[in-house]
């Protein structure tokens, strides 16, 4: 059951994860600007993280190396830039289009983690990158010729798929900072660091575009703290969670199974319909999810064995 455990968290947390969308289009609906619920998000999860990570892993923030202190400086702002670019998708473009889009991050991840960490990717997990990549194509496809039931802030589609495609590779950079520090820090120090740098960050472009924190409707809050608790401090910290137990490729990939969750829920919550070609999208995302999970099995039991396998050399050999 223990090494099931990484994939049982990694399952919850994408589950959590796709209310995200559903509650940002409920507040947007209650007049709150995408950069204040950008910045509510991540500033109530890092009021609430706070006193548990200085509690429970004070040593570690105060014994926290510059150069981490750096890396999660980075992360944090990369952070910053996905939900920024990702909520304001949302005011431009579908639910079915901004989730799955933003979801493309496994394919930036794939390429930088060959490039700077040389990591090569088995045949399977070849294959569950190309199914997710065609099912995220069929899924923009069909639903730029669906109409969907519930109008966005501004019908701007195109310029909501570059946002949430800057989402995704700003979310591609924060995973693959996250695999270095998490191998160091542990999670909560972690979280609290990135989770509050990003808020700083959010905080600071809000004031500066002339945006309020206050002054909107009881209920956008409770969707904003909804938010701050359920995707952020739960889905999120699952994400971080399973970094340290497996590759950020493959979590990455995972992840991919949010649009699957969004689009169910924006059928039932915001009508949004689900075309015959959608549907094709969502099952061909599922399919590349089963295959990089299959994949890594594979790779983590190859690893183990081999380290098993190894002889060991005898001192001064070298």
């Amino acid at each position: 059951m223990k090494r099931f455990l990484p994939f049982l968290v990694l399952a919850g947390g994408i589950l959590v994860a796709s209310t995200a969308a559903i509650l940002i289009r409920l507040a947007q609906q209650e007049g709150m600007p995408s950069m204040t619920i950008a910045t509510g998000r991540l500033l109530v999860a890092s009021l609430i993280l706070t006193p548990l990570a200085w509690a429970r892993a004070g040593d570690d923030l105060r014994q926290l190396s510059r150069r981490d202190l750096l890396l999660g400086l980075v992360a944090g702002f990369f952070l910053a830039v996905h939900f920024a670019a990702w909520i304001s998708s949302l005011g431009f473009t579908s639910v079915a289009s901004s989730v799955a889009l933003v979801a493309t991050n496994p394919l930036w991840v794939a390429i930088a983690s060959y490039f700077l960490f040389r990591e090569r990717l088995g045949v399977l997990a070849l294959v569950g990158i190309g199914l997710t990549f065609a099912g995220t194509i069929l899924i923009l496809v069909s639903d730029s010729r669906v109409e969907t039931a519930v109008a966005v802030q501004h019908s701007a589609p195109t310029l909501g798929n570059l946002l949430a495609l800057l989402g995704a590779i700003a979310a591609s950079g924060y995973f693959l900072i996250g695999r270095d520090v998490r191998a160091r820090l542990s999670l909560l120090a972690y979280i609290w660091l990135v989770y509050s740098s990003a808020a700083v960050f959010l905080l600071v472009a809000t004031l500066l575009a002339g945006l309020s924190l206050t002054g909107y409707s009881l209920l956008a809050y409770l969707f904003v703290i909804g938010l701050a608790v359920g995707p952020q401090l739960l889905g999120h910290t699952a994400f971080n969670w399973s970094l340290r137990y497996l590759s950020a490729t493959f979590v990455a990939i995972a992840i991919l199974g949010e649009p699957v969750g969004s689009a169910i829920l924006a059928f039932i919550l915001l009508q949004e319909s689900v075309a015959g070609l959608q549907l094709v999208g969502l099952i061909l995302l599922l399919l590349g999810i089963y295959l990089a999970a299959v994949s890594e099995r594979k790779r983590k039991k190859v690893a183990a064995e081999t380290a098993v396998a190894a002889p060991i050399e005898p001192s001064g050999s070298r």
